[in-house]
């Protein structure tokens, strides 16, 4: 028990979260990952390759949430300039699946997308946390946010619009939580807007054309008409060869019921494209029912509202703004995924975390558990300190070492003041 103890620290419901999450994923994997297993004639090669990088991932885990949170502070230094050459290198790299997303280094096939995210969380939080005022966020952050996260989006946006709309979405939260001025970010968000016009408009108006650079605006275009069109298909007339992802998610999902057909049970896998990654949450719907989907989709939300506790509990602002960044970008991004498994958002790609099979994907939501678990740890500490300081007072007065401290005292001692949140250096 106490060697447990000493390798599961932080928070435990966090723990609690991964663990749950990481056995849903073994076993909806291991049933989705039908047509890989016809393909390769090895029922079991799929999900042994799943679980290894899961248990990586678990020890993942454990290494960084042992490493003190300042030291993530290092990690844009090697991250950013890296992904930034990765992302360049991709464009010219051979396509999967129609799109240039993957590079190969000794062997290994990643995203360098993922590494970017991961980069830009952490720089976002670290501007944020020195340019804080008394007034605000200094007008320098939002500058500099805005050059790396818009130069490091652009690169990811030819081949993964999903993916450079989401992270710069979420670095979009994370400014106005970082107190940066409302009129920038409305400004910035009429701006947005215009694009979007502007980019549906390029698209209707490059309809038809054979370019290379705009190999992807077909795709973009077609899920978008797909996704606007409100016309009513009959059964018997809907092209299930087309539209064979939206139409199998959709009779996955319409098939189950409250429980679900049961683990392990699911008819769809074995005609759903992507069934084990992208669209994961519609064979969940159709194995565990609405029961089932709704405990996912909890999980999720719990993850969000336990960094926000963890962020509350900080007296230094760049753990807090990472906390928030990481808890934003992982449930963000499986809200995205889950809305497109029903039919309420247009077809992304984006994996479900620590659920879809994957292996980039999957390494680095790990890494940021374990960056929870870090800062989780740190406040814990910070905790048991201010309770300790609070007593010391009492235990000189009444000479007594274990007099309580009362309920309201020791709240009194763990909320930090604004005061606290601001004590880290001005952006210069």
């Amino acid at each position: 028990m106490d060697l447990l103890k000493s390798i599961f620290k932080g928070d435990k419901v966090i723990w609690i979260i991964f663990l749950m999450l990481c056995l849903i994923s073994i076993v909806e994997v291991f049933s989705a990952s039908s047509t890989l297993v016809y393909k390769s004639g090895d029922h079991w090669g799929p999900i042994t390759k799943h679980c290894v990088f899961l248990m990586v991932g678990t020890a993942v885990v454990v290494l960084f949430h042992n490493i003190p949170y300042k030291w993530f502070q290092l990690f844009p230094v090697l991250l950013l300039p890296a992904s930034a050459v990765m992302l360049v290198a991709v464009m010219f790299m051979g396509r999967i699946n129609n799109a240039a997303r993957w590079i190969e280094i000794a062997g290994i096939t990643f995203q360098p997308s993922e590494f970017a995210k991961m980069a830009i969380i952490i720089v976002t939080a670290f501007i944020l946390s020195k340019g804080q005022t008394d007034k605000g966020a200094n007008p320098k952050a939002f500058k500099h946010i805005m050059l790396i996260t818009g130069f490091i989006c652009l690169l990811i946006f030819p081949e993964n619009f999903s993916t450079a709309a989401l992270l710069f979405g979420v670095v979009y939260l994370m400014m106005f939580i970082g107190r940066v001025a409302i009129s920038k970010l409305a400004l910035l968000g009429g701006g947005l807007v215009g694009v979007a016009v502007a980019a549906v408009v390029f698209l209707e108006v490059t309809k038809g054309m054979d370019v290379e650079f705009l190999h992807r605006f077909d795709t973009w275009r077609a899920r978008i008409e797909k996704f606007v069109n409100n016309k009513e298909v009959p059964a018997a007339k809907f092209d299930i060869d087309r539209d064979g992802q939206v139409g199998h998610a959709r009779i996955a999902v319409a098939t189950s019921n409250v429980l679900g057909k049961g683990p392990g049970n699911s008819v769809q896998r074995d005609f759903l494209s992507q069934a084990y990654s992208d669209f994961i949450f519609a064979i969940v719907i159709e194995e565990l029912g609405l029961v089932g989907g709704g405990f996912v989709v909890f999980l999720y939300i719990l993850l969000l509202v336990r960094a926000g506790k963890i962020a509350k509990k900080c007296d230094r602002t760049f753990p807090a703004f990472l906390v928030l960044g990481i808890g934003l970008l992982l449930v963000t991004q499986a809200l995205f995924n889950m809305m497109v498994a029903v039919g309420l958002a247009p077809v992304t790609g984006q994996p479900l975390p620590l659920v879809s099979r994957g292996g980039t994907s999957t390494i680095i939501n790990c890494v940021y558990i374990g960056m929870l678990l870090s800062v989780s740890r740190y406040t814990a500490k910070l905790e048991e300190q201010k309770l300790h300081d609070a007593m010391i007072p009492m235990t000189v007065e009444t000479g007594v070492p274990d007099t309580p401290v009362f309920e309201s005292q020791a709240q009194t001692a763990v909320e930090p003041t604004a005061q606290s949140l601001n004590n880290d250096e001005e952006f210069n």
